[in-house]
């Protein structure tokens, strides 16, 4: 309400409404957009000839009330710009449209419908309007503003639509694809809709107002593309306009913090989790293929043990401590040092088979608790130099380990043959505070590989078995980690190894420690073993359990435990039973290729449940610190609620999302879908359909398109084929005074839809009018022409976006879809027509007209060079014919013949261009040096300079830039 001292008074006639309302009853409803839709009759009208489907029926009354008429239809080649612009958002293929043009028909113009609905294109452009909405970017968008992998999220967007997932079903995965029973990969992928609001890393900032941040974020955004509904405003103060309350807002937030995503993105393209792999859509089948191999080895060898039982028991009935020596690998042994002399500093290993003994480079102490015998403690002074031993390539297999204990968990290097003064070339045992892992080392960290457990494994004061096998391939994938017998998962910190890299130095094997430092600390060690090849899972096993098992088969087989014999017929298995090493070295191979496809596989971000129920508390004025009344999940207490049986959860959220007793969602997406088909929705504000947004022009026609697309099973593609096939859609775009003065928006679309393109529509239109547009898809986005500096004013030091790198060949002319989307510096050609830069939730753009747009598409590298391949395209067509050339150009660009006036303009133009560029031949060959690509040398540099020109004015024509 106003303040008093605002002294604003009721007009007599407002007051005199309100005493009739009153008198009447006071009769009241809800706002329109919070009733739920129910299908109206269609209207019938005066001229039944025009019509074709039932929005043209609500659209004509309209008109008929204003005494308007429709417009006639646009030409076949209008149309067809027109739908292949609205439908694919690039140009029309000549060989596509043809049959509409030549003869236009109903069903000719269905079936270019059909035609471009099926285009793969479809769903990339689609795919643009969608994360506008889901504030989709390549970046995290605060402090370092580093590199974020996301971009499966986007290509899964794409597919989405090109495979039309119902509505409802691409509703649910987005916002609770995770809590579905097994859900799939894709899934999975889909709940990225969540995780593209932005983070920081920023030190300083405190975990819980970055986490308030994260739920305000995903509030609003939830409350703009499923409700239309500006729920965001109610974070401070009850939104008293759409009842829409604090306590509603904080219920609402809970269903999106009960996350585990962290408060800190760790600076890290990861951004500390939870993340997923995800293979290449080439990898996939592959995939496929290696997890379905597996499953089916993994049950051949559960049908093994069963098998295998009588065997292990005439076995285990006479097993003794020899058996289980011979068990041992010996094959490839390149090294094996005991280290259980117990007494001086001398000990013995064998070298390739040959028995020879190393000094200690300090006295050494033994320790009679060793795990085979007295073991000798390592610590700074006290190491091993055992010489040109181990000296392995990149590209040879090998494995290595031993037993160890330390008294804490501890850094160091357990024994390596590594040069810390040559970057740390070489390789090494290594332990980081209770895990183990490996490093291969050509130049650090540049060229090296990195992997240690996933897990701190490593128990202090006691005896830990640890080994790796490295298959030979340069890559961290094929490096495995064992502990007491067992693979470890592995994190791979480093993974930069080249093809064929040197590993190898003129430092010795040492034990305990690198080339200058990085000590076993204060450590024992025993059995030390190397490998000119890779070990297999039960071999290892058998080196493992060689302890364990000496004890057990001192036990006689009366006497021996349950798990005794556990272990020993997992012994048993692994090294006595030919089968089932033979399928176990087959499961692990599976394993291997499948973890080197993961390696290649990119990652995406998720969103993942905590356990418990979903909470939250009210933030007084929205400030973190001022916790008020706990909340419980729930839905806005103005709209219908959760079903009872519903969990209070985010797939209880989505679902109601999508019931049919819910008022808004139909509507919301209609209307927008409306908005990217006519430019502007039914209702204008397509973000608020409170009582502040504007009310709809034709609130029947919206409320029986949302029926009809929640009843035909939320079909997009039948819904946009629709809209295109209306008359409404069909109109030419030409105006009247009458029109102007009465529909001066074209709100009631007494005209056909005429606006400017959207950013990424204008660059792709030049590329793919001139050739040069790549029909790659999906991936890592890219980077095009942009000033090398561009980044640098909002860099930080250290950061990974901060220096603006150019890619170069086909990259540079891909879809603008898949340009690289840094938020801090979104790319300024873009932004001139403004594209947002997806820090927040956009689902309605602006649309503007400045003359820092004609500068875009004018002097732009990518639209210059644009013009220039035009141009040789024609002239390589016309072999000299002028009209030829233009005709050529007029069908790409313009989609459409010329008029002979237009002709006689664009050769006047053109014979300017030649008359200048005749007489400025350095000027001809500085313009067709635009670009990476070249300029082909076979044409006259000063014709192709002047068509060159001539092609950038055709492409800076208002018709070109309009949809």
């Amino acid at each position: 309400m106003p303040p008093p001292d605002s002294h604003n008074k009721l007009e007599p006639g407002q007051i005199s409404l309100i005493k009739k309302w009153i008198t009447e009853g006071a009769p009241w409803q809800a706002h329109w957009s919070l009733r739920a839709p129910t299908k109206p009759e269609v209207p019938e009208i005066k001229s039944d000839i025009w019509p074709r489907t039932p929005i043209d029926n609500f659209i004509l009354s309209k008109l008929e009330e204003k005494n308007l008429t429709p417009a006639s239809d646009a030409d076949p080649h209008t149309l067809a710009r027109r739908l292949s612009l609205d439908l694919t958002g690039l140009p029309p293929d000549p060989a596509l449209t043809a049959d509409f043009i030549t003869t236009p028909s109903e069903e000719s113009y269905d079936k270019l419908v059909e035609t471009l609905l099926a285009s793969p294109h479809y769903g990339e452009h689609r795919a643009r309007y969608w994360l506008d909405a889901a504030r989709y970017g390549d970046t995290h968008g605060l402090h370092f503003d580093n590199y974020r992998e996301m971009h499966p999220y986007r290509d899964w967007v794409i597919r989405a639509f090109n495979q039309n997932i119902p509505y409802d079903d691409f509703t649910v995965w987005q916002l609770a694809g995770d809590l579905l029973p097994e859900p799939t990969l894709d899934q999975l992928i889909a709940t990225g809709f969540q995780r593209c609001n932005i983070t920081t890393n920023e030190g300083g900032t405190i975990a819980e107002e970055n986490l308030a941040n994260y739920a305000a974020d995903r509030v609003q955004t939830f409350g703009w593309v499923y409700l239309g509904l500006t729920t965001n405003c109610a974070q401070c103060h009850d939104h008293k306009f759409d009842s829409f309350t604090t306590k509603d807002y904080y219920a609402m937030a809970a269903f999106f913090r009960n996350t585990t995503q962290g408060a800190m993105d760790g600076n890290a393209s990861d951004g500390r989790g939870p993340v997923i792999k995800v293979p290449f859509n080439q990898d996939r089948e592959k995939r496929d293929l290696l997890d379905k191999q597996t499953a089916d080895t993994q049950s051949l060898i559960e049908v093994r043990r069963t098998e295998a039982k009588p065997a292990f028991e005439k076995w285990a009935a006479n097993a003794n401590s020899d058996q289980l020596a011979e068990a041992q690998p010996q094959e490839g042994l390149v090294l094996h040092v005991p280290l259980n002399e117990g007494l001086g500093d001398k000990v013995k290993a064998s070298v390739g088979g040959e028995t020879r003994t190393f000094k200690s480079k300090g006295f050494l102490t033994w320790d009679p608790k060793g795990k085979i015998g007295p073991a000798p403690r390592i610590k700074r002074g006290r190491t091993f130099d055992l010489g040109d031993l181990a000296g392995f390539k990149s590209e040879q297999p090998f494995s290595y380990g031993a037993w160890i204990r330390s008294p804490q968990r501890l850094n160091g290097s357990v024994f390596a043959r590594m040069d810390d003064a040559r970057k740390f070339r070489g390789w090494d045992l290594w332990q980081q505070g209770g895990q183990f892992g490996a490093h291969l080392v050509e130049s650090w960290p540049d060229n090296a590989i990195k992997v240690v457990t996933e897990k701190k494994v490593l128990q202090s004061a006691k005896w830990n078995h640890i080994f790796v096998t490295y298959d030979g391939s340069g890559k961290a994938e094929g490096v495995r980690l064992y502990y007491n017998g067992a693979e470890q998962a592995k994190k791979i910190e480093t993974n930069t190894l080249k093809a064929k890299a040197d590993i190898t130095n003129d430092i010795p094997l040492q034990i305990g420690q690198r080339s200058k430092g990085a000590y076993f600390e204060d450590g024992f060690l025993q059995d030390m073993r190397i490998y000119s090849r890779v070990l297999s899972s039960g071999e290892i096993m058998a080196l493992a359990d060689s302890g364990p098992l000496l004890a057990i088969l001192a036990t006689s087989p009366q006497e021996r435990s349950l798990e005794q014999n556990k272990v020993l017929f997992e012994n048993f298995l692994h090294t006595r039973d030919k089968q089932f090493a033979t399928l176990n070295d087959t499961l692990t191979k599976l394993r291997s290729q499948r973890e080197a496809l993961n390696g290649k596989a990119a990652i995406t971000h998720v969103q993942k449940e905590k356990p418990g129920m979903a909470m939250a508390h009210i933030l007084m004025r929205g400030q973190y610190e001022k916790k008020g009344e706990q909340v419980t999940a729930n839905t806005p207490s103005a709209l219908p609620p959760l079903p009872q049986d519903a969990p209070r959860n985010r797939l209880g959220l989505a679902r109601w999302v999508v019931d049919p007793g819910n008022p808004l969602t139909a509507r919301v997406t209609v209307n927008r879908l409306w908005q990217e088909i006519f430019g502007q929705g039914i209702v204008v504000t397509s973000e608020d359909f409170g009582i502040m947004g504007m009310p709809p022009t034709h609130p029947e026609l919206l409320d029986w398109l949302a029926v009809e697309f929640r009843d035909s099973g939320w079909d997009l593609k039948k819904l946009i084929k629709l809209f295109v096939t209306s008359r409404t859609y069909r109109q030419a775009a030409v105006t009247t005074a009458e029109k102007l003065t009465q529909d001066e928006d074209n709100r009631f679309l007494s005209r056909g839809p005429r606006f400017r393109m959207d950013a990424e529509m204008v660059r792709d239109y030049a590329l793919a009018a001139s050739g040069l547009l790549s029909s790659s898809t999906g991936g890592p986005g890219v980077r095009p022409y942009q000033p090398s500096d561009i980044w640098n004013v909002v860099g930080l030091p250290g950061g990974n976006t901060r220096n603006y790198k150019q890619d170069t060949g086909e990259k540079l002319y891909r879809r603008t879809l898949y340009s690289f989307w840094k938020r801090m510096a979104h790319p300024p050609n873009m932004e001139a027509f403004n594209a947002p830069s997806r820090e927040v939730c956009t689902v309605r753009r602006e649309r503007t007209n400045t003359p820092l747009q004609a500068l875009v598409t004018m002097n732009d590298p990518q639209f210059v060079e644009a013009a220039r391949t035009l141009a040789q395209g024609a002239l390589q067509r016309a072999e000299g014919a002028e009209s030829v050339a233009l005709e050529y150009v007029a069908t790409r660009v313009l989609c459409r013949p010329l008029k002979p006036q237009e002709i006689a303009i664009l050769k006047a133009s053109l014979a300017d261009h030649l008359t200048y560029y005749k007489a400025n031949l350095t000027d001809a060959n500085a313009l067709l040096k635009v670009g990476e690509s070249k300029a082909d040398p076979t044409l006259d540099p000063r014709q192709l300079a002047a068509w060159t020109m001539l092609c950038n004015q055709v492409l800076n024509l208002d018709e070109v830039l309009t949809k």
